[in-house]
Parts: structure tokens; C-alpha cells; sequence
């Protein structure tokens, strides 16, 4: 039981939530690089391994690291005043030295895949935890933005694990998506869970500037959204078409919904539908690469 127990403090600590996440962009990502520059897969099974060990290393350093930097605010929070590193039932020491411990063994298994790789997971890393956690996060309502940043660095990742470059459109429009894809849906985080962020004093935007602020700007990004869709095209027009009719729905529910001026209902759809876009879109990037390269004979 204790061994149980020890696990789930851990997992919170690490955030294996947002590794199992996080690492669903970067295989589809990896996958469609091995598709794009016609990449043998058994050849290559060595650097897919380091991308998703060294993924997941530096993804869990990120969630522990910004847990015991954010501890004090953690405390005052209903969702949050839980996780062991507020209670004291992992020391900050000790989760920081994992961290550590993490990050360099996420780089190392990076690096084997590629160095570009591993720099895409430090920058990561770095973004997540200096301009996101301990400098935008308490001052700013563009923290999303920043933070969107280092969430959309997996795609990258798993590219530049496998591919010469990190240049060609498809990568950027995996990269893009991700970013914009973030603010819909930590918007419709923060207007759910509005009173925790107001009493940590976290100037998300619904706690600062209000839900119809939040709306709007919502909406925007997902027309961004929509646009981003394009940079597939020279790719692909199936998934160019996807991406595209997934987004507009996203933006139709969301108008559809603000319209009623319902804020709880209307961060649920968004929230909900959210997942579901990012699973359908990467999903449908997985298997358009995997039958794609079955079909080649790679």
C-alpha cells in the first residue's frame, strides 16, 4: 500500500496527466516527419524510443519544478492545496532534485535522438518554468500566450527527432495549432475554476478582465485556429480539410454558446470539445502517416 501511495504523490509531483498528453503530439508529430522525408520506421525505432523516454522525462521535470515553485499559491487554491508538494508529503528539496535529475536525463535521451531534439526540450523546459511559471503567471493576463509556448514544443520535438530540419510547413502547422489551440482551452480552465485563480490572486483573463473579454478572445483564436489549418496544405488536403471542419465546428459551438451569455455551460463545451479537437487532429496526423508510410513500404 505504501508503495501505491508513494506512486500517486509522485505522480501528482510530476504530472502524468500532462505527460500522457503532451506525448500524444509528439508521436503524431515524429510520425508524420518519418512520412514526410519517406523514413524508414524500423530504422529509426532507436531515436523514436530517446524522443518519447526523453519527452516524458522533461515534460515530468517541468510539472515538478513548477510545483514546488508554486507551492504558496498552490496552498489557497481548492484544486491544488492537495498536491504533495503544498501538504509536505514530498519534500520541495527532493522534488526539485528530481526535477533536476529529470531534465538532464530527458536532454541526454533527447540528444540521442538528436541534438535539436534535445535543445527543442530544454527550451521546453526553460519556457515553461522561467517566463511562464516564475515570471508572467502572477503578473500578467498574456501568461497563456507565454505559456502556450512551451506547450506546443512536443510537435517540435518529435520532428526534429527524426527529421534533417524543423523547417518544412507541416511542422509549423503542428507547432501553430498547438499554441493557438492552448488559449481556448486554459480559458475555458480559468472561467471554471474563476474562484480558485481570484483568491490565488493569478490574473487569468475571465478573474481580470471578465467573461465577455475571454469570449471575444476566445473566439479570435479560434479563427486563428481555422487559418492555421492551411499550413498543411502543401502536405496534405485531407488533413488540411480536417483540421479546418474540426476548427470551425470548435468556433460555431463557441459562438453559439457565448451568445447565451452562460459562462459555466459555455467553458464546459469549450473545455470539452477542446480535448476532443486535439485528440481528432493529431489522431487523424497518426494514422494519415501511418498508413501513409505502411503504404510506401516503410
Amino acid at each position: 500500500m505504501q508503495t501505491q501511495s508513494n506512486r500517486q504523490l509522485w505522480a501528482q509531483a510530476v504530472k502524468t496527466g500532462i505527460i500522457k498528453s503532451n506525448l500524444i503530439p509528439m508521436i503524431a508529430a515524429l510520425m508524420l516527419a518519418l512520412y514526410t522525408y519517406e523514413l524508414n520506421f524500423i530504422e529509426h525505432i532507436p531515436a523514436i524510443i530517446f524522443a518519447i523516454l526523453g519527452s516524458a522525462a522533461v515534460i515530468a521535470a517541468a510539472g515538478a519544478y513548477n510545483n514546488v515553485y508554486d507551492r504558496d499559491i498552490d496552498q489557497i487554491m481548492p484544486r491544488t492545496k492537495t498536491r504533495p508538494t503544498v501538504t509536505g508529503e514530498l519534500s520541495a528539496k527532493v522534488v526539485l532534485i528530481v526535477a533536476t535529475i529529470l531534465l538532464i536525463l530527458g536532454c541526454v535521451a533527447l540528444y540521442l535522438a538528436s541534438p535539436l531534439a534535445a535543445l527543442l526540450g530544454f527550451l521546453g523546459v526553460f519556457f515553461y518554468v522561467v517566463p511562464y511559471t516564475m515570471w508572467t503567471k502572477r503578473r500578467t493576463i498574456w501568461n497563456t500566450e507565454v505559456g502556450s509556448i512551451s506547450g506546443a514544443m512536443p510537435p517540435l520535438i518529435g520532428w526534429a527527432a527524426v527529421a534533417p530540419d524543423i523547417w518544412h510547413p507541416a511542422a509549423w502547422a503542428l507547432f501553430l495549432i498547438m499554441v493557438i489551440w492552448q488559449m481556448p482551452h486554459f480559458y475555458a480552465i480559468a472561467i471554471r475554476k474563476k474562484e480558485d485563480y481570484a483568491a490565488a490572486n493569478i490574473p487569468m483573463l475571465p478573474v481580470a478582465k471578465g467573461e465577455k473579454r475571454t469570449y471575444i478572445q476566445s473566439n479570435i483564436y479560434l479563427v486563428l485556429l481555422c487559418l492555421s489549418s492551411f499550413l498543411f496544405y502543401p502536405l496534405s488536403l485531407g488533413l488540411t480539410i480536417v483540421s479546418l471542419v474540426l476548427s470551425v465546428i470548435w468556433l460555431c459551438m463557441s459562438i453559439t454558446a457565448s451568445k447565451k451569455q452562460e459562462e459555466k455551460k459555455w467553458a464546459n463545451i469549450m473545455f470539452g470539445y477542446s480535448l476532443f479537437h486535439m485528440m481528432a487532429v493529431f489522431g487523424t496526423v497518426f494514422i494519415y502517416a501511418s498508413v501513409g508510410m505502411i503504404l510506401n513500404g516503410l
